[in-house]
């Protein structure tokens, strides 16, 4: 079973920043770099593994941006829940900013099939969930 503690992880480059968006299989949406703490990991260690699996990043810094929030799991697909124990209600996420270098290009994994660099505002006008699309915004302020 699936932790209930994430991670979230703001990659930019320069004024734009990463959205991928994952393949149909993976419930087809734009998101960021993202994924969950596994048990005796930090997260900032669970932070650069997925920026690694994800992306193939690794970052010359890695910025606890010291925002947390919480999302319910009676919101999710069955799917999602389905990797959580009986009885777990939300799940923690923790959030990173990664700064990319100009000519760096993502390597995408198998959970994705596209992504973008985009501006704040249409980073945020492609991400799924609130939560993404708020922080991306504060960013570029």
């Amino acid at each position: 079973m699936r932790n209930p503690h994430e991670v979230m992880v703001v990659v930019r480059r320069g004024a734009r920043y990463l959205v991928l968006h994952r393949a149909p299989e993976y419930e087809a949406y734009w998101h960021l770099v993202s994924g969950g703490v596994e048990p005796g990991e930090s997260a900032r260690e669970a932070a650069l593994r997925e920026l690694d699996e994800e992306v193939g990043l690794a970052p010359e810094a890695l910025v606890d941006l010291e925002r947390r929030f919480a999302y319910p799991l009676a919101e999710e697909s069955e799917w999602v829940r389905s990797r959580y124990a009986l009885g777990v209600e939300e799940v923690v996420v923790e959030c990173f900013l990664a700064d990319a270098a100009g000519a760096w290009e993502p390597v995408l994994n198998e959970a994705h099939d596209e992504y973008r660099w985009c501006p704040a505002d249409d980073a945020a006008a492609l991400l799924f969930w609130p939560e993404p699309r708020e922080l991306v915004l504060e960013l570029a302020r």
